[in-house]
């Protein structure tokens, strides 16, 4: 029996969740949690053989939730289960030490194969990602991107996706465990890269941007 840790802060996609894996005869679901600290305290606990997260989480993030991880699990499975933008995450999830990314619309057969992938110990993408990632390997170099939000760094999308979900300056910086400055240092780098004038404008956008992340997919409220 394979025992799946689901992190996510809305409770209906856990629920969603453990439904979909408890219709299989080998998958079970031993721990849920909602955000990132309680999601590195259940491993320790209850020791998944795989872990499912969402991005957006409480105290903290999905980002900083697999590297730390990876560094301390460098074994256990990860899929990342989100809403976000996947030609802006998918890549970059991957190369922190996720196994898979997959959209939270996709279907119930969809995850599961996903989930099966991972556990096989493969890398599992949709084939929109696929096809990227193996285009720029075969050419050795980076496309010049045409959305300006794939000029942001990693770090720079977080505290992009802080913003969206309404977080202070000092409160991103408390999330994230860096100092007020270097947040208000990327803040600026975030504005410059996306041609916003002031600090209304990037509100604005990061609202816009993340909002879709608070929407359910039709996979799991099948």
């Amino acid at each position: 029996m394979t025992r799946i840790l689901i992190v996510d802060c809305q409770p209906v996609v856990r629920e969603g969740l453990r439904r979909i894996f408890e219709n299989e005869p080998d998958l079970r679901v031993c721990a849920e949690a909602e955000g990132a600290i309680e999601g590195r305290d259940a491993i320790a606990a209850v020791h998944p053989d795989a872990v499912v997260t969402d991005i957006s989480l409480k105290q903290g993030d999905g980002i900083d939730m697999v590297r730390s991880i990876r560094r301390h699990h460098p074994d256990l499975p990860i899929l990342v289960l989100s809403s976000l933008d996947e030609s802006l995450y998918a890549e970059r999830m991957l190369s922190i030490g996720a196994n898979g990314y997959i959209a939270k619309d996709a279907s119930s057969e969809q995850i599961i194969a996903c989930m099966r992938r991972v556990l096989a110990g493969d890398i599992s993408v949709s084939d929109a990602v696929g096809r990227n990632m193996f285009q720029r390997a075969a050419t050795r170099k980076r496309r010049t991107p045409s959305n300006p939000i794939e000029r942001l760094s990693t770090r720079e999308l977080q505290i992009l996706q802080l913003v969206g979900k309404g977080l202070s300056t000092r409160e991103s910086a408390h999330s994230l465990n860096l100092s007020i400055k270097t947040i208000e240092s990327h803040r600026q780098r975030i504005k410059t890269k996306l041609s916003l004038r002031n600090g209304t404008q990037l509100v604005q956008f990061a609202v816009n941007m993340f909002v879709a992340d608070h929407n359910v997919g039709a996979g799991l409220r099948a």
